[in-house]
């Protein structure tokens, strides 16, 4: 019944686990294959500045999380296919999904040398409770979902939280393990900028970073536990012309626009992938600053009034694909195509307004393609009689106002869009009304019942099938509501030479290679 319950409580992931209480890979035969031991390999990024790679200092977009992640482990990983043991060697969901059960994997070191043990576990634990990361997953409804930590044996430790959830075995897993013996006499984490706050366990030690230049450094670390290191240095470098240090060798990976892409097409040196529509772009409409957008049917006019196609033909030059209106994408497994689509249609938007008229400022980023989205839309909506003032930052700045709710309307672009489909309930539907989420997530003074009851209930279904009900279900009723407008999802390049690294991989549900901490190290043959 235990081993059911833990397949049960697994099946969230998108596709089914090989098991819930052993290994789905033996990521210890990964250790020893392939790679020659007199072959340094070192991969050369695009640089810039993400922050220190810390679990607290980092800048909270993808960039610099994952090049934290590659300092620090986690009970668990992800590949192309799911979950897997990483830290972890294998677990157990006990006392029907309030209870999780980990096995630590002998002979794990700190970076420093010293021991990682199951006191590390439980301290890091107890020590995101009072000391939340920048992005912690152990956040639900704004509640800690740990009740407590208990050490069982040698090797296993039992986290108990407060209620079955099929979201909780990847939330815990993906917890980013501290030592003990550096963080127990830190205070305020958000200070500690010292190199000790960058000693992990993961496969890569921190070798330096440079703010002002935004260039960072990082060594295999050869006691690593796991997995043989296939690049021995990774370096994230700055350069004014992406484009010209990839081919003078200066970089190792692009991504390029669609116009260039032929450039590389016939050339047997290069190898392109076409990355997954998980990054996208969407309008955030501030109900909390300008109160009518409370109005549905002047969210209706504006998702139909604005030619997103035209969008993907000008902006994305076809290498992107119109966002679902039930925020969803379309490659994502439990998409649901039986939604409002939303073509563009100006006659219909006119019909809506009622010959109403408004003026609101867009918020927008400072690079050309932000620019350019924000005038495409300026245009539509001139047509149907709104006009609107484009307001152009810098991401950081953008980001910064969408946090504190200093905007009308904020353009924004990110990924994640290919995770767990809970995001819904950060994005439209947190407890009482009230979105409990990431701050580019936030949607102000957006409030759906029906939206808000579905949302809690899809996380705590766990039978597979009526939770992918659930969740179709609510793509309808957002795609009919429109609280934001999601404008398209990119089908961006990667493109890389193959002679010098060829190792790159996508996990199940994120759309970019580089950000993979499997891409940079020996795979199961």
């Amino acid at each position: 019944m235990k081993r059911f319950l833990a397949i049960v409580m697994a099946l969230f992931i998108f596709i089914s686990l090989t098991a819930c209480s052993g290994p789905a890979k033996n990521t210890d035969s990964m250790k020893n294959n392939g790679t020659k031991e007199d072959e340094d390999v070192v991969v050369r990024l695009v640089g810039g500045d993400w922050g220190m790679p810390s679990p607290y200092l980092h800048y909270s977009r993808g960039p610099g999380a994952y090049k934290m992640q590659l300092l620090f482990d986690s009970l668990l990983e992800k590949d192309e296919e799911g979950i897997i043991p990483w830290l972890a060697s294998e677990w157990d969901i006990q006392d029907s999904g309030k209870e999780y059960i980990f096995t630590l994997r002998d002979n794990v070191t700190w970076h420093d040398g010293e021991e990682l043990t199951l006191e590390d576990i439980k301290f890091t634990f107890d020590y995101y409770k009072n000391h939340s990361p920048v992005r912690n997953s152990l956040i639900v409804n704004g509640k800690y979902i740990v009740e407590d930590v208990e050490i069982i044996d040698e090797n296993k430790i039992k986290i108990n939280v407060d209620s079955p959830n099929a979201t909780y075995l990847e939330r815990l897993g993906s917890v980013r393990i501290l030592p003990k013996h550096i963080w127990k006499d830190v205070e305020d984490p958000n200070k500690f900028d010292s190199e000790k706050a960058v000693i992990g366990s993961g496969p890569y030690k921190f070798v330096s970073y440079n703010r002002e230049q935004g260039s960072y450094k990082f060594n295999a670390y050869e006691d690593y536990w796991g997995p043989r290191q296939r690049v021995n240095t990774i370096e994230w470098i700055p350069v004014s012309d992406e484009i010209l240090a990839f081919e003078k060798e200066k970089i190792d990976v692009i991504s390029p626009s669609p116009d260039i892409i032929s450039r590389y097409e016939n050339d047997e040196k290069y190898t392109i992938k076409k990355n997954k529509g998980f990054w996208g772009y969407r309008l955030i409409l501030n109900m909390e600053k300008r109160p009518k957008f409370k109005d549905v049917n002047l969210r209706r006019a504006l998702a139909y009034g604005i030619n997103r196609q035209e969008m993907v033909d000008k902006v994305a030059r076809g290498a992107a694909k119109v966002a679902s209106m039930g925020y969803i994408p379309r490659e994502h497994i439990w998409y649901n195509e039986n939604i409002e689509k939303y073509d563009y249609n100006p006659i219909k938007s006119k019909e809506l307004l009622k010959e109403k008229s408004y003026t609101f400022e867009i918020l927008t980023g400072n690079k050309g393609e932000e620019v350019k989205i924000a005038e495409l839309i300026k245009m539509s909506l001139k047509d149907i009689g709104i006009d609107v003032n484009i307001k152009s930052v810098d991401m950081k700045t953008r980001d910064n106002a969408v946090k504190n709710k200093n905007f009308e309307i904020a353009l924004i672009g990110h990924g994640g869009w290919g995770n767990d489909p809970d995001y819904l309930r950060e994005i439209y539907g947190g407890e009482n009304g009230e979105t409990k989420s990431l701050s580019s997530n936030s949607l102000p003074g957006y409030y759906n019942e029906e939206i808000i009851q579905l949302c809690q209930k899809q996380m705590k279904e766990l039978d597979k099938d009526k939770r992918k009900e659930i969740v179709f279900k609510l793509q309808e009723l957002i795609a009919k509501d429109v609280p934001q407008i999601p404008l398209y999802n990119t089908k961006s390049y990667f493109v890389f030479k193959t002679s010098k690294y060829d190792g790159w991989m996508y996990t199940y549900d994120h759309h970019y290679p580089e950000h993979c901490k499997l891409s940079y190290l020996e795979r199961e043959k």
